[in-house]
């Protein structure tokens, strides 16, 4: 048997549930599709399998991408609920055309020369234009097996399977005996195991291929012109990688990083930009100022940043330049306040300053000082006068 495995396939299993199936005979479905996952060589490099819902319309239950193991595999299927309505058989080929057999959706590259196969379970006759569609597919290089159950149409049977078709037309009396079948779809999918043998003589991964072998590298590797070795490739060279930022190279495959000032998302290949003045993140000893992604340090007011550029000393306010005091600065603490020189008066905008008016009320002997010397100045101006004329 160690001779003897699985060829690897892009399998697509698609089953009826419509109204016509009876609950217990879609849980003998689900049964058959588990008994059929435990012959399979499931694997990444493998054969890989989807499986999809139909009646009025389609469910992709699960895609090639999905599960890479036959205990996930078996759990998905234990979970499929039937859709209970219409048998649009063609609509579900189709949609496996458009939806499933995609590289997005895990589908392996034509160039791997990976079947495609897609095996239909119903028990009724197709509600739209199935022939159309399946010779679509057989077109596109999907090989069809159809099984029909109880009361299937064989007709429609034989009109969307590949030729020839005794080999890919399988029909059974119930669902109760469907099981039977997993024994035939292992002997037509059944092929001598060139890698298994070790008589190849691939460097990394091995791929049967019917009774022959394609060798294959693991991913970061690419095939050599021998196609038998393989060398790493540049993860990171343009094209290759879905980083947004930064690109790191990391033996045969690569991860993703950001630029300063971003972090990187749960998807591990965007960034955003962070809040890089929140606390604990910068080392400003007073204001922090975010700056698309990066930051710079400031002060408060009454400081001056400091030539390291993130502490910062206090400034003398009243320093030459600093103030706007018309006569006196007056340093109080981190700010100041102006004042007036003697004989001036501040104004009301607390900056400019005013002479000071004399008060009206003096002395008895002050007013007779000033009447003398008004006096004086009378008379000394008349004797100039007297002089100037003569």
């Amino acid at each position: 048997d160690t001779a003897c495995k699985n060829r690897p396939l892009d399998l697509v299993f698609i089953i009826d549930s419509s109204r016509s199936v009876r609950p217990e005979e879609f849980e003998k479905v689900k049964i058959f599709l588990s008994k059929m996952i435990d012959t399979l060589d499931v694997g990444e490099k493998t054969t890989r399998v989807a499986v999809m819902n139909y009646a009025s319309n389609v469910k992709v239950e699960f895609p090639l991408r999905t599960y890479f193991d036959k205990a996930s595999m078996k759990e998905a299927v234990s979970h499929i609920e039937p859709l209970s309505a219409g048998t649009m058989t063609g609509l579900a080929i189709q949609t496996a055309m458009d939806e499933v057999f995609t590289e997005e959706m895990g589908t392996r590259p034509a160039s791997f020369s990976i079947p495609k196969v897609i095996i239909v379970v119903t028990d009724g006759r197709p509600q739209d234009q199935v022939q159309d569609v399946a010779a679509s597919a057989r077109t596109a290089g999907i090989e069809i097996y159809a099984v029909g159950v109880d009361r299937a149409d064989m007709q429609s049977l034989r009109i969307m399977a590949s030729e020839p078709l005794d080999e890919h037309v399988f029909y059974v009396e119930t669902y109760g005996v469907i099981e039977k079948l997993t024994s035939r779809f292992r002997e037509t999918f059944c092929a001598a195991n060139v890698c298994a043998l070790g008589t190849h003589d691939c460097e990394q991964v091995c791929v049967s291929n019917g009774g022959s072998y394609l060798c294959d590298c693991y991913e970061g590797y690419t095939l050599n012109p021998d196609k038998r070795t393989c060398s790493a490739v540049d993860m990171c060279a343009p094209g290759r990688h879905e980083c947004d930022q930064i690109c790191v190279s990391n033996n045969g495959s690569y991860v993703c990083e950001c630029y300063e000032g971003y972090t990187l998302n749960p998807d591990k290949k965007t960034c955003s930009a962070m809040d890089v003045c929140a606390p604990g993140r910068h080392d400003c000893a007073q204001v922090c100022l975010s700056n698309d992604g990066s930051y710079s340090c400031g002060c408060f007011e009454g400081y001056m940043l400091n030539p390291d550029k993130k502490t910062c000393s206090a400034v003398d306010m009243c320093a030459p330049g600093r103030h706007d005091c018309e006569q006196v600065c007056v340093r109080d603490d981190l700010f100041y306040t102006c004042d007036c020189y003697e004989g001036y008066t501040l104004n009301p905008d607390k900056k400019t300053c005013s002479r000071a008016i004399t008060s009206s009320l003096v002395t008895t002997e002050e007013s007779c000082k000033c009447e003398a010397i008004a006096a004086l100045q009378d008379s000394v101006t008349s004797r100039l006068e007297a002089l100037s004329t003569k």
